[in-house]
């Protein structure tokens, strides 16, 4: 390669070397804007104070597209043995044997996975140590078409409402593709399965009072026009897009933390963040603190056993 085919980037202790830099990752089509490797590359620097804190510890899932978001993708699961010693790894137990997930803790390592062309980085809701017991539980508001984000904005409200009658905190993300995530911290006590079943015991309660609206059928044929509320991201060694991760959409859109009021925003949808403008939304500061309230669920399993349809 030329010179001007490797681009080194300083962060940290470590230089990265990004190769091809103005290859084309996403083509300007249909009147996207277009961005390069290199663009991808600056987004990733830029936002990495804010994106470091929701990525370290976690295992990670990477979803590789070598040819940009038009050619062939891989989702990367293992660690390949040629990726540099100081990239964190985590070794996890899976059926039958192990997976060794990457880990990215430090700027440099999210910055050489850029250069992979891993444009979206999925994490396990558990961290490095105690990765049976998530601190995060998800609920996925998903649409029955693409054009269908009021939908979405609703089951958003309806659900936002029931976890502060629960009294569990609770955080917002544009997902970067059709919906959004409603995300709720929790202390790392629980296992998988238990919080689950309190996600599904949620989500049913939910439809319960909106079964014309809403529906928890995991079966597309089963859901009609309703929104889905996929709770199945709350397993084990299952994982969720990670907060600031750009989507292999046109556009470059990325999953990006909001607060509760942007709801109201008349231009909100769920690729309403790119990475023009997603760093901008992080220094807003959109989730002030509520990730560092991790709660139990004893006491709110026992106001949603009360709820809950007999």
């Amino acid at each position: 390669m030329t010179g001007d085919d490797v681009r080194t980037v300083r962060a940290g202790k470590h230089t990265v070397e990004v190769h091809r830099p103005d290859k084309v990752l996403f083509p300007g089509d249909g009147g996207a804007k277009e961005y390069t490797k290199g663009d991808l590359v600056d987004y990733y620097r830029s936002v990495a104070p804010f994106m470091l804190p929701q990525l370290r510890g976690r295992p990670l899932m990477l979803e590789r597209h070598p040819d940009g978001v038009t050619g062939p993708r891989f989702m990367q699961k293992n660690t390949p043995d040629s990726y540099p010693e100081w990239i964190g790894r985590v070794e996890v137990p899976k059926e039958g044997g192990t997976v060794c997930h990457t880990v990215c803790d430090d700027t440099a390592t999210l910055l050489y996975l850029a250069d992979q062309a891993s444009l979206t980085l999925h994490r396990w809701l558990s961290r490095v140590g105690s990765v049976e017991r998530p601190d995060r539980m998800v609920f996925d508001l998903d649409p029955a078409g693409d054009d269908d984000f009021p939908a979405v904005r609703e089951a958003a409200q309806l659900l936002g409402e029931l976890l502060d009658e629960l009294k569990l905190p609770s955080a917002l993300m544009t997902t970067g593709s059709r919906g959004l995530h409603v995300i709720v911290p929790l202390n790392g006590r629980h296992d998988f399965d238990e919080v689950r079943t309190f996600a599904k015991d949620v989500a049913d309660t939910l439809v319960a009072g909106h079964p014309d609206r809403l529906t928890t059928a995991a079966r597309k044929k089963d859901r009609g026009d309703r929104l889905y509320l996929d709770i199945q991201r709350n397993g084990y060694a299952q994982t969720a897009v990670a907060p600031f991760t750009v989507r292999a959409k046109p556009g470059a859109p990325v999953a990006t933390p909001m607060a509760w009021d942007q709801l109201d925003d008349p231009d909100l949808d769920a690729r309403r963040w790119t990475i023009a403008d997603a760093v901008e939304q992080a220094r807003g500061n959109p989730w002030a603190g509520v990730m560092a309230k991790g709660r139990a669920l004893g006491p709110a399993r026992r106001r949603l056993n009360a709820l809950m349809p007999s």
